[in-house]
């Protein structure tokens, strides 16, 4: 009876089979259907997070709000209707964080310039994915830094959403930070709140994230006074004053000041999002006999042409979310999954006004949460070739201590290089290695460096 039900969800032969490969994958409408819901679920607290973070740095949260969502939108419709394959794209959190934090604050760059520079990284990685440099860093990349960044990610989000609670803060004196007010709301709320992500997580409740803010959100309605309801439904003004859309500033970002940290982006992506469709597409079984990712060439082309469009609408850069392995898991197998999860985005630009009802402490949890699965790298790690996992390890903990990833990336390059030569395995190492290696090292001695 259900094989009965599987072979009329989707006649055999008709546009949506043939467009989507759904049968040929082995999957269903439905599972495609479950499959898509569950990751728009997981992955939905981007449009809380990232205009709160970038909030921080000045940019109007309504109008990141609606940006994040055509953000996601584009992207997953194009991963989905071009690539076809079961892969959302939003805004990266890791490149929001620097964006806010890296750029803005901590360079006094203008919100114009910024976008400018975003648009340029998507040029650039574009073109670095289409030629197959992107291709040839990775087949480059040793392991150990390849884990050890995502680890000092992970740590540089959970510094950022502790800082956003005052949970941990800037001490005046001895070490550079302290434990900040532990009987707050914001920062009891935000305990109690990634505990429960946690428990949620655990026992698969899908959107457990969502639920978590929506919660923590709900509360500070009630108890908070800082917290006010504004409205529910919006029309998005794509022409007021606020709006970031089409405000980039091209030809400021050309600037040789800013071309460094257009660079520096294009590293950050390069190290940070490939890594990611990889493992989706390993889940989901879309690897060749040769270990390739099934249609990897406009997987990678699909992320780096979104940037471009970050740029455009007034966003962070975007990269393939992690949370897609949620829907992998619940059967995702074509790109209708990630058609399904652009569609919901597309809806969410009409639910604008909630951006402003959810406090810092609702969407801690949830950048904390990310940022301790981010950690769980360190198993991936080979501690049998103890130089290899070394460097990952100083790379990790220099994004951290830095608060700069390329600034870890850069170290850990040199740790490798340097500890190959000095433990007598420097056979080991690949022209390509020794290549990026004293790149990045002339990259940083020239002053170029963010």
């Amino acid at each position: 009876m259900s094989e009965q039900l599987s072979s009329t969800a989707v006649p055999s032969g008709s546009f949506l089979d043939r467009f989507f490969l759904i049968q040929q994958r082995g999957s269903t409408v439905r599972q495609e259907v479950i499959a898509g819901l569950t990751t728009f679920l997981a992955m939905v607290y981007s449009v809380i997070v990232v205009p709160n973070m970038l909030g921080k740095a000045g940019f109007d949260p309504g109008a990141v709000f609606v940006a994040t969502c055509l953000i996601a939108s584009f992207g997953s419709l194009l991963m989905g209707l071009w690539a076809n394959l079961p892969m959302a794209i939003g805004c990266a959190i890791s490149l929001t964080a620097f964006t806010a934090f890296g750029l803005v604050l901590g360079q006094g760059m203008s919100i114009p310039v910024t976008l400018g520079a975003i648009f340029w990284m998507g040029v650039i990685f574009t073109v670095v994915s289409v030629t197959g440099v992107r291709q040839w860093v990775l087949a480059n990349l040793p392991k150990g830094i390849a884990h050890g960044t995502g680890i000092g990610i992970g740590l540089f989000l959970l510094l950022i959403a502790t800082n956003s609670v005052q949970l941990i803060v800037a001490n005046d004196a001895g070490l550079p930070v302290k434990l900040g007010d532990i009987n707050s709301l914001p920062v009891i709320a935000t305990v109690l709140g990634l505990a429960a992500t946690i428990g949620l997580e655990r026992r698969g409740v899908p959107g457990g994230i969502l639920l978590v803010i929506i919660g923590l959100s709900l509360f500070g309605l009630v108890f908070d006074p800082s917290v006010k309801f504004q409205g529910l439904f919006a029309v998005p003004d794509f022409t007021s004053e606020h709006s970031l859309i089409g405000q980039m500033d091209i030809m400021g970002a050309l600037n040789p000041v800013v071309l460094p940290i257009v660079l520096a982006l294009v590293m950050t992506a390069i190290f940070d999002a490939t890594g990611t469709i990889r493992a989706v597409a390993g889940q989901a079984n879309l690897l060749d006999k040769d270990d390739n990712i099934v249609g990897g060439g406009k997987a990678l082309t699909s992320d780096s042409v979104s940037s471009m469009f970050a740029g455009i609408v007034g966003g962070a850069p975007a990269a393939v979310y992690i949370e897609s392995a949620a829907g992998t898991a619940a059967g995702g197998k074509t790109g209708l999954t990630a058609t399904i999860v652009g569609g919901l985005f597309l809806l969410m630009v009409f639910l604008a006004p909630l951006s402003y009802l959810v406090p810092a402490y609702a969407t801690a949890p949830a950048l904390m949460y990310v940022g301790l699965l981010m950690l769980s790298n360190v198993t991936k790690l080979d501690f049998n070739d103890k130089v290899d996992a070394m460097a990952g390890l100083t790379c990790a903990v220099f994004i951290i201590l830095s608060c700069n990833i390329v600034t870890g990336i850069m170290l850990g390059f040199v740790t490798l290089v340097v500890g190959r030569i000095f433990s007598g395995e420097w056979r080991q190492l690949k022209l390509g290695v020794l290549a990026i290696t004293l790149g990045l090292v002339a990259f940083y001695m020239g002053g170029w460096a963010i």
